[in-house]
């Protein structure tokens, strides 16, 4: 190419293709190596700039645009630290940018392991996606329960995608179960590839790669109209940046569709002068939550519920002692 692309930014795509997710910490040894190649000099992981690696995808991006291909980054979604600020860092992905994004899964996986990974999928951001707990995330026990496909396989899980995007039935028409040591492989193998994350309670979310990927494919399948005509919203979005958000805070109205990442909160309602919610304009609460902490906070409001109910009974009988 005739304007500046070498090997050093042919050594930094191969690179990033070979693992396909970086942050700019990770990026820093790969770039520090080629710099020391290049220059015939050592070069410290310290003396590499964010604009380094600015330059460098955007090289690649320019060489890679022809494929379909593209280096896309969003923040890793999660709460801020205890200095009140974000520990996450910018992933930056390589991602399919016109084929239906399941078809990189195709080419790896079996239809069955893809209906294993839609139902994955189903679980996130349906059942354990409700109005009463928007977690987004599935347990490890939860995941291997998935190994099993049902006896009356949904519209999702019925077809595979194949490797040029259309739809395919799978062997025998229907999506066969896995056996509890592959779908354990499985899940291994999503986290170590970059599309889901494990937390350290041992909760699986879509990584940032993830939701760069199937982000259309999330809101056409799980925003989608239901038997009554009414437009479901189970994919929502930060008020803030835009965002599809699975870790971060909701309003306090349940059927509010306001929510902001963590993040995003501070900036956000500093420059709205108000902590309101961006939607409706109520009292923002700040502890009612979306992600894994839905459900320590759920399980909390249980609790308390519980122990109300016990001092209640406890309360009247004592009052029935008294009288009698």
């Amino acid at each position: 190419m005739d304007d500046g692309y070498n090997d050093s930014n042919r050594a930094f795509l191969q690179a990033f293709m070979a693992r396909s997710t970086m942050t700019f910490d990770e990026a820093k040894p790969v770039l520090a190596a080629i710099f020391s190649a290049q220059e015939g000099r050592e070069v410290l992981q310290e003396d590499i700039s964010q604009a380094d690696l600015n330059s460098y995808i955007a090289a690649a991006n320019s060489a890679i645009s022809p494929f379909d291909l593209e280096i896309r980054s969003a923040k890793r979604q999660g709460p801020l630290n205890s200095d009140g600020q974000s520990a996450s860092q910018f992933v930056y992905a390589l991602v399919n940018t016109t084929s239906d994004p399941l078809t990189q899964l195709a080419t790896t996986y079996t239809a069955d392991e893809i209906a294993f990974v839609k139902r994955l999928l189903d679980a996130m951001f349906e059942t354990y996606n409700t109005r009463r707990c928007e977690a987004l995330v599935v347990s490890s026990m939860q995941a291997l329960q998935l190994a099993k496909a049902p006896a009356d396989a949904n519209r999702r899980e019925s077809t595979a995608v194949q490797a040029n995007g259309n739809p395919a039935s799978t062997q025998g028409g229907a999506a066969q179960s896995l056996s509890m040591t592959q779908a354990e492989t499985m899940m291994t193998s999503l986290v170590d590839e970059g599309w889901l994350d494990k937390s350290a309670k041992g909760y699986y979310s879509l990584s940032p790669r993830g939701l760069m990927e199937l982000r259309g494919w999330l809101v056409d399948t799980y925003n989608d109209e239901d038997e009554e005509g009414h437009r479901a919203r189970r994919v929502k979005f930060c008020a803030a940046c835009k965002d599809i958000l699975t870790v971060g805070q909701r309003c306090a109205d349940r059927d509010c569709p306001g929510r902001l990442h963590d993040a995003c909160i501070r900036n956000f309602f500093r420059l709205q002068q108000s902590e309101r919610c961006p939607v409706c304009k109520i009292e923002w609460p700040g502890d009612r939550f979306v992600g894994e902490r839905a459900i320590t906070s759920t399980q909390t409001q249980a609790a308390q519920g519980r122990r109300r109910a016990m001092d209640m009974d406890m309360d009247m009988g004592t009052n029935n002692d008294d009288e009698s």
